[in-house]
């Protein structure tokens, strides 16, 4: 089998994106679009992944980790001198590389794979992938002869109107016999307008020593779109919206509005959920099947299982466990573990926090760095003091327990199981099993005090 290689351009620093972040980190569904490429070409198992860095090295290495080999390109002087810098690694290498920009996160592993054996089919020393392009302007042309055979590719500027008519377009992603690569940068110049070293001149070197140069057409046009500012970012991020959301609604997801739901690369979804317009899933969220989310939700990098109800609520790297429930308008932030039949109510914040099965947190409650065990009621209003200012501390509650409205827990304390905390307490001391611990002060009746008040001598008041 003919070995694989990849080179993956990546070290342009995008100042039309108009952005301290390097143009290939920006993302799209969770994912840099240079990430993007990278995963789509892993799924062709290859044997060499060179990306080569330039602007912002350091943070695309650290977001790509040890996936890819790295060869950096000191100056910027065109996509052909980009190329040259994976010589070291990759010259004596034998096989098809593909050569891919880390600006094009919407290419495929499927389209890369039939360009590759496009190239090997038609035994070329460069295939040239394209595309039909409703609008071809600023795109460089592809111009083939009677055969169907590439002639040449030209650009914009120097096309005839004969050309400029053309509509398939080159994408800038090549696959090449490695060997000729290699072999035709070395007699690639930087004798033109920008004095820079370009890719396409690799092209027509080797259709001069009479080699055979094809193209590969892919069906998708949108699959070529490059990103250089917000405007391209945003409709790549539609396209790939579009591509995310249908794979869940072909996988018997029901999402109400499409257009209005927005589910990262990674997101899993089980079957029988339902998704209303307006909701957000992020990051490595796993939910499961038949679930209900509704609008205005944000779910991010957290496990939802089963049967789940989630009103209108945001939770973050936490696990909501089967048959429980969040909102509406409650927030899980990290750490929060909700166990089975749980109800998590309206205006509840939780906090590196476990909630046991069939606990019930109504409403207006916060409860942070706490143990919740089974069967416990939380009443309205109740606030677990964590911090002292200086340190975060911990409070457990047994199971079947209940503590009352507008009480305060000031950690560290240990309420027992089967214990009660009545309304309107501050807690600051262990409460033993089957006890109550009261700590407010007793209610005194002023009697006659509307006398003292001026609407007392107001007729209309009395």
């Amino acid at each position: 089998m003919d070995q694989k290689n990849i080179i993956i351009l990546a070290a342009g620093q995008g100042t039309r994106m108009k952005s301290k972040r390097y143009k290939v980190l920006h993302e799209i569904l969770g994912r840099s679009m240079v990430d993007h490429v990278l995963t789509q070409v892993e799924k062709l198992d290859p044997q060499n992944i060179v990306t080569v860095v330039g602007h912002g090295a350091d943070e695309v290495k650290k977001a790509l980790g040890d996936r890819t080999q790295y060869v950096l390109q000191a100056e910027q002087l065109g996509t052909g001198h980009a190329v040259m810098q994976a010589a070291e690694l990759l010259k004596d290498k034998t096989g098809s590389t593909i050569v891919a920009n880390g600006d094009t996160p919407l290419l495929t592993a499927e389209t890369f794979e039939k360009l590759f054996d496009s190239h090997q089919q038609l035994h070329a020393k460069a295939t040239v992938l394209t595309a039909k392009a409703p609008n071809p302007s600023g795109y460089g042309r592809v111009i083939r002869n009677e055969d169907n055979e590439v002639i040449k590719i030209v650009e914009q500027k120097d096309a005839s109107e004969a050309e400029k008519r053309i509509d398939e377009i080159n994408t800038g992603v090549y696959c090449f016999d490695n060997q000729a690569l290699f072999d035709a940068l070395s007699q690639v110049t930087n004798d033109n307008a920008q004095n820079e070293y370009y890719i396409t001149d690799v092209i027509e070197i080797l259709k001069s020593q009479d080699e055979v140069i094809s193209a590969y057409q892919m069906p998708d046009f949108d699959e070529s779109m490059g990103v250089n500012d917000r405007l391209a970012l945003s409709q790549a991020t539609k396209v790939m919206r579009n591509r995310v959301n249908k794979k869940h609604l072909l996988n018997g997801v029901t999402i109400i509005d499409p257009e209005n739901t927005y589910i990262d690369v990674d997101v899993e979804i089980g079957s029988d959920t339902v998704i209303e317009p307006g909701v957000y899933l992020q990051g490595q969220t796993k939910i499961g099947e038949s679930c209900m989310i509704t609008t205005g939700s944000k779910v991010v990098d957290s496990q939802i299982d089963a049967n789940v109800t989630i009103h209108s609520s945001t939770i973050e790297n936490s696990v909501m466990e089967s048959h429980t429930d969040a909102g509406p308008y409650a927030h899980l932030r990290p750490q929060s573990h909700i166990k089975k039949y749980a109800h998590i109510g309206n205006f509840v914040e939780i906090k590196k926090a476990v909630i046991g099965e069939h606990t019930k947190v109504g409403h207006l409650t916060y409860v942070g760095d706490a143990t919740l065990e089974d069967h416990i009621n939380i009443g309205c209003g109740v606030t677990f003091v964590n911090y002292d200012g200086v340190q975060k501390f911990h409070t457990t509650v047994g199971s079947h327990s209940f503590i009352g409205s507008s009480s305060n827990i000031i950690a560290p304390v240990n309420i027992a199981d089967h214990a009660f905390v009545a309304a309107g307490s501050t807690i600051t001391k262990d409460v033993p099993k089957h006890a109550m611990g009261i700590a407010r002060q007793k209610q005194t009746n002023k009697e006659d005090f509307w006398k003292r008040l001026p609407l007392a001598q107001n007729p209309d008041w009395n």
